[in-house]
């Protein structure tokens, strides 16, 4: 049952693939024709071989072969006569017998059809006395010379089958050339869409799967495995659409030969030796899948590893962990190599394999054609195709090696394109062009895995009013304003903004309403100017200058501190820049987006008195008249909210303002009396 859903799953990825190429149909129907005019071009080069080793081994003329046969069927014919009178009928039937035209005249005969079948009736080709001649009744246009009088072919006529031999082969390299680029094209253009379709899908899943997801796994699936199909797929369809097409040119070169010369058995050679030289691939293709498979599982430790210690390489050398961190990557770096190196040596035994099966398949055609006394013209014609099949045979089992190593690489990929836990948009979704009346939280559950995070939560957030939310740690706070946002779907009850709840409202209109000021400032390793307008992009210098001011974040851009100015590049993480620096940054970034909701994940809580005064007067720039969504982990910077939730537990306990709280002489009252104690 297993094995069968393997052999099921190798198939979808098959197609999947290939069905990537769609678009670029044209420029593969370019490549392949490329590879059928290779495999045209190398066929008519087999057919010119004999021609042209019997102009190099002709030694009599063709009239004394003829008569040597001719004297050869007279002398069997009389041994087998019994009688006087058999003798003569025997030998008198050899004498009278039909004249057998010779090749050229043969091939003058193929000429005049050509001609005829394209509507040429009155020009016509001759074969006289050694000469071919192209002429019609009135008029002769070319006497070329074909044999001498020793029946030996001329020069000229020797040259002729040298230059179509080579321009043949330039033919066949043109198109190889043709074939290759259009087809390495088509696979550079697939994987490209591959790399943007996964980032697609990895930037729109929601944010419950970055919670369960390790980064580190997701970076080395969207580089290290499609590098891995890169790299195999542009060998892939170049080679997959050109070498069946030149062992197929072989094959029928060899089959041809074999029925001129009046013998099968050597193609039977070739047929039964052909099939010997996949079963290698074969046996060898489904190990090494299953092998590269878990090598890429492999490297993406090796990566999920070291992103998570270059994160948090602060605590490692604090603890002075370096070493303990070495010795976690060696492992698994070592493990990565062990099965690195299992793939290579099954990936390395194809080519030995299959070298050893051509040798013994071409030493039975020597043995068969030394026992047959076959000549050379008939030998180079059945010999050489032989030969040049080795090399397409050869690119073959490597194009079955890149299969199972991309296949491996796809699985992983299709896992990953397969999955989706975005938020849904609406089939119809409602326009939300302004905020006018109030967000509404009506019996809001939501759970996360099972586990119950929000239970039966209901307020309001009236515009131009502040609600703040306080609880311990894992309470919910952080849930409620992802939800706001529509980072996740509640899993119970209902949230609207103006009397339209948020699954029904159109996601960018929803998310062009809120801005977020979280206490981690995420700057990006860009420029000071790029991160401020990061979500609006049609900004003017002059609007970013004027949010940076207003964030109290314009002075210490151009005090020199950062000689680059607004074009100072923030570095990894930001790290060029202090946590009272990031967050005034991302107050700018929210104040220049300009929204009439605003969330506010306690930004102060981490910083200095003295930069916690400047940041916490640029929020308040900020908030004003907007509708303010605070989690509050400083009490001191709630006491003037609207309404104040004391939530635990995923449910609200109380409610009210900072002195209503105080008054009531419950949670809050503890909360700050533990706090400002």
């Amino acid at each position: 049952m297993k094995n069968k859903e393997t052999v099921e799953q190798k198939q979808v990825s098959y197609w999947r693939l290939l069905k990537y190429t769609k678009p670029y149909k044209f420029r593969l129907a370019i490549g392949i024709l490329s590879g059928l005019l290779i495999g045209g071009s190398l066929f008519g080069s087999f057919m010119m071989l004999p021609s042209l080793f019997s102009g190099i081994e002709f030694s009599t003329s063709e009239a004394e072969i003829k008569n040597e046969q001719r004297a050869t069927e007279i002398c069997k014919a009389v041994e087998t006569a019994k009688t006087e009178k058999e003798k003569v009928a025997a030998v008198k039937s050899r004498l009278d017998g039909p004249k057998k035209k010779s090749k050229i005249e043969e091939e003058v005969g193929k000429v005049n059809s050509f001609l005829a079948s394209v509507g040429v009736d009155s020009l016509r080709a001759s074969y006289v006395g050694g000469d071919v001649v192209l002429a019609t009744p009135e008029k002769t246009y070319l006497t070329f010379p074909a044999e001498t009088a020793s029946g030996k072919m001329t020069w000229q006529f020797f040259s002729l089958f040298c230059f179509g031999f080579v321009l043949l082969w330039a033919l066949k390299n043109i198109a190889t050339y043709i074939n290759h680029y259009c087809m390495y094209w088509v696979g550079q253009k697939v994987v490209s869409d591959m790399r943007e379709e996964i980032f697609s899908k990895l930037i729109n899943q929601s944010t419950s799967f970055y919670g369960k997801m390790d980064v580190g796994q997701l970076i080395s699936r969207c580089s290290n495995d499609l590098i891995a199909i890169e790299s195999s797929v542009s060998h892939v369809i170049a080679d997959a659409t050109r070498c069946p097409i030149e062992i197929l040119s072989c094959v029928a070169a060899v089959v041809y030969a074999g029925v001129q010369y009046g013998s099968w058995t050597l193609p039977l050679i070739l047929f039964v030796g052909m099939p010997v030289c996949l079963v290698p691939l074969i046996i060898l293709g489904r190990k090494i899948r299953k092998i590269y498979r878990k090598s890429y599982e492999g490297i993406a430790v090796v990566s999920s590893r070291m992103h998570e210690v270059f994160t948090g390489i602060n605590v490692v050398k604090a603890y002075h962990a370096e070493k303990i961190e070495e010795e976690r990557f060696n492992k698994s770096n070592r493990h990565y190599l062990r099965t690195v190196i299992r793939a290579i040596r099954a990936q390395l035994l194809m080519s030995p394999l299959m070298e050893t099966v051509s040798v013994i398949c071409t030493l039975a055609f020597l043995i068969y054609s030394y026992s047959q006394e076959a000549p050379l013209s008939v030998l180079a014609q059945i010999l050489a195709p032989c030969l040049l099949a080795y090399r397409p045979i050869k690119d073959l089992a490597k194009v079955s090696t890149y299969i199972q190593r991309s296949m491996a690489a796809a699985d992983r990929y299709f896992q990953i394109i397969d999955m989706d836990t975005s938020v849904k948009e609406s089939p119809n979704p409602k326009p939300l062009k302004s905020f006018e009346d109030k967000i509404s939280f009506k019996n809001v559950s939501f759970s996360y895995d099972d586990h119950k995070i929000l239970d039966d939560v209901s307020f309001e957030i009236p515009k131009g009013s502040m609600v703040a939310v306080v609880g311990p740690t894992g309470s919910g706070k952080s849930t409620i304003a992802n939800l706001i946002a529509r980072f996740y779907d509640c899993t119970g009850g209902t949230i609207e903004i103006d009397g339209k709840n948020v699954k029904d409202i159109a996601i960018k209109d929803l998310r062009k309403m809120i801005g977020v000021v979280s206490q981690e400032a995420i700057i990006f390793n860009d420029t000071i100017a790029e991160n401020i307008a990061y979500g609006t992009p049609e900004a003017t210098r002059e609007e970013i200058i004027a949010a940076a001011k207003q964030a109290n974040a314009h002075e210490f851009i151009v005090d020199g501190r950062h000689p680059e100015g607004y074009e100072t590049v923030a570095g990894e993480k930001g790290f060029r820049f202090s946590g009272g620096e990031k967050q005034r940054l991302s107050i700018a970034r929210a104040i220049l987006r300009n929204p009439p909701i605003l969330i506010l994940d306690e930004a102060t809580s981490a910083l200095d008195t003295v930069t916690e005064r400047l940041v916490q007067d640029a929020l308040n720039k900020v908030m004003a008249e907007r509708t303010v969504f605070a989690i509050a982990h400083r009490l001191s910077t709630i006491r003037n909210a609207d309404l104040i939730l004391v939530i635990n537990n995923g449910k609200i306990v109380e409610r009210g303002t900072h002195d209503e709280l105080i008054a009531q002489g419950g949670h809050y009252k503890r909360l700050c009396d533990i706090q400002f104690k």
